[in-house]
């Protein structure tokens, strides 16, 4: 078992603007209204890397700043774990048309931006952060395994650690291979004690037993849930949000599943 504390949460997807204003859907109290996602500018860059970052970059830094603005923490002395299905498949279906066409020359900015460490790397000059910072994928289950890796570091360094899970669409015909309908992003700063009052705890369990994996809350979540791998994490925000005990299991790999308890942190 891992044992974590929430410090703080950021939130970015279609109908999600930030953690705040998802509060009142995620408890049931206000109905879920889709929206087309706005990603805010990525303001902690300075001007020339702003204007070469992609929309997953900034997607990214959205979430991870308003997690650490909640959290009252400095992400420049923070550990960081990013997880993605696929990084950016944007500028992968830029870079292969562009070699697919007649002047195969390609753009340097977007041959830097395809590696699949692109936002650590943009996080890191944002945030003047030295930390070490992990970058993984595990297909539909990274943010399980993302979740995962930032309690292991947490625990053995007995510091806090900020994840930041993120997706976003594939171009055609790349969509036509790998489906993700929206883009969202979600960032969870963790750590091995409890820093502040109110905080929330969840204790990580592994396990062989799947059983049945738990559906998002509102109901209306459930499609991008199923269908966005970085909305897994919608059931965990749910008990989160409703700072109730709860347990929940998460999609993780096809013989594992990830169990987690939510509780708060004086009731531990």
């Amino acid at each position: 078992m891992i044992p974590l504390f929430v410090e703080g949460i950021g939130l970015c997807g279609p109908g999600l603007a930030g953690w705040a204003l998802s509060l009142p859907i995620l408890t049931g109290k206000t109905p879920y209204v889709p929206a087309p996602l706005a990603v805010p500018p990525a303001s902690l860059l300075p001007a020339n890397e702003r204007r070469r970052a992609p929309q997953s970059v900034r997607l990214a830094l959205a979430a991870g700043a308003e997690a650490f603005e909640a959290a009252g923490m400095s992400p420049a002395t923070t550990p960081a774990v990013f997880a993605s299905s696929g990084g950016d498949g944007e500028t992968i279906h830029s870079i292969l048309e562009t070699l697919a066409g007649p002047d195969p020359a390609l753009s340097p900015t977007r041959f830097h931006n395809s590696v699949h460490n692109v936002a650590a790397g943009y996080w890191s000059i944002a945030t003047g952060a030295r930390t070490p910072a992990t970058s993984l994928c595990a297909h539909d289950g990274s943010f399980a395994a993302g979740l995962i890796e930032a309690g292991a570091q947490a625990m053995a360094e007995r510091d806090a650690v900020v994840l930041i899970a993120y997706d976003l669409p594939y171009p055609g015909p790349l969509a036509l291979a790998r489906l993700i309908p929206e883009a969202l992003a979600v960032a969870l700063v963790l750590s091995p004690a409890p820093r502040g009052v109110g905080r929330m705890r969840i204790d990580l369990n592994l396990s062989s037993h799947r059983g049945a994996v738990t559906a998002a809350s509102p109901p209306d979540l459930e499609p991008m849930r199923r269908t966005v791998p970085a909305a897994r994490c919608l059931p965990l925000l749910a008990a989160l949000a409703c700072r109730a005990p709860a347990e929940i299991t998460l999609d993780y790999l096809d013989d594992l599943a990830l169990h987690i308890r939510v509780g708060p942190a004086d009731a531990a």
